[in-house]
C-alpha cells in the first residue's frame, strides 16, 4: 500500500477520493470539485491517499499548527475493509505529523478531531461502509485516547451557507493523558479552522465565546 500526497486538484487520483468522500459523507460535510483546487495548493493542508493495487481505498487530511503545537485531523476514510487501512493511516499520518513537530523543534502536544456521535447521527449510513459506521470510529478513537471537550459543540457548514452542523463532538488527543485542555486554545483554534468560511452561525460563535470567557474546558470520555 502507498500513502501518497494530493497537491494537484487534476491528479486522477483525486478524482477517485473526492468520489469516496461523497460517498461516505452527506453534502454539507464535503467541499465541492473545484473549490478543492486553494486548499490542495495550500503547504499547511496535508491530503493522502492510501492507494492499492492502484485504487484509492483510504484518504486523510490533516494539519499541523506550528504556532499552537497541535494537529487536527479533518477526516479520515477507510474504504475498505480488511486490508488494515485504518492501521495504516494512522501510522503514516503520525510519522508526518511527528517530523513537522520535530523541524519546528518540538514533540507533538496533541490532536483535535470533530467525532461523529453515534446516538445523534445513527441514521447516517456512511455509504454502507461498516469501517465507517459512528459506533465503530468512536470506539476506535476512544481507545486511541481520544476524549471530548466538554461543550456543546457546532460547526459552520462547508456549504458556507451558515447552517450550523450538530451530531458532532469536538474530540482532542492528549499525549500526555490529561483530563484539560487550555480553553483559549480551543479558541482560536476553532477560529483560525474556521476562518475561510465567511458566514458562520450564531450558535458557532456563542460557542466560540463561551470558550474565551474560561479558563480551562474538560476533556471527557467519549
Amino acid at each position: 500500500m502507498e500513502y501518497i500526497r494530493i497537491t494537484n486538484i487534476e491528479d486522477p487520483l483525486f478524482s477517485q477520493m473526492h468520489q469516496l468522500m461523497q460517498r461516505v459523507f452527506p453534502r454539507e460535510e464535503v467541499l465541492t470539485f473545484e473549490l478543492w483546487k486553494e486548499p490542495l495548493e495550500d503547504p499547511g493542508i496535508r491530503v493522502f491517499v492510501a492507494v492499492h493495487e492502484g485504487k484509492v481505498v483510504g484518504t486523510t487530511e490533516y494539519r499541523y499548527y506550528e504556532d499552537f503545537n497541535v494537529a487536527m485531523t479533518d477526516f479520515t476514510i477507510i474504504g475498505e475493509p480488511g486490508l488494515g487501512i485504518g492501521a495504516f493511516l494512522w501510522r503514516e499520518r503520525q510519522r508526518d505529523l511527528d517530523r513537522l513537530a520535530a523541524a519546528a523543534g518540538k514533540k507533538l502536544d496533541g490532536m483535535f478531531a470533530e467525532i461523529y456521535d453515534p446516538y445523534r447521527a445513527e441514521e447516517h449510513a456512511f455509504g454502507g461502509l461498516m469501517t465507517m459506521n459512528p459506533y465503530v470510529r468512536r470506539e476506535v478513537l476512544s481507545h486511541m485516547g481520544y476524549k471530548r471537550l466538554d461543550l456543546s459543540y457546532v460547526h459552520p457548514s462547508w456549504q458556507n451557507d451558515g447552517e450550523a452542523v450538530e451530531e458532532l463532538d469536538l474530540g482532542f488527543l492528549p499525549y500526555d493523558g490529561r483530563d484539560t485542555l487550555d480553553a483559549a486554545l480551543a479558541a482560536a483554534f476553532l477560529r483560525r479552522y474556521y476562518a475561510v468560511l465567511a458566514n458562520k452561525p450564531s450558535a458557532w460563535e456563542a460557542m466560540v465565546q463561551s470558550l474565551e470567557s474560561r479558563e480551562t474546558v474538560a476533556l471527557l470520555p467519549l
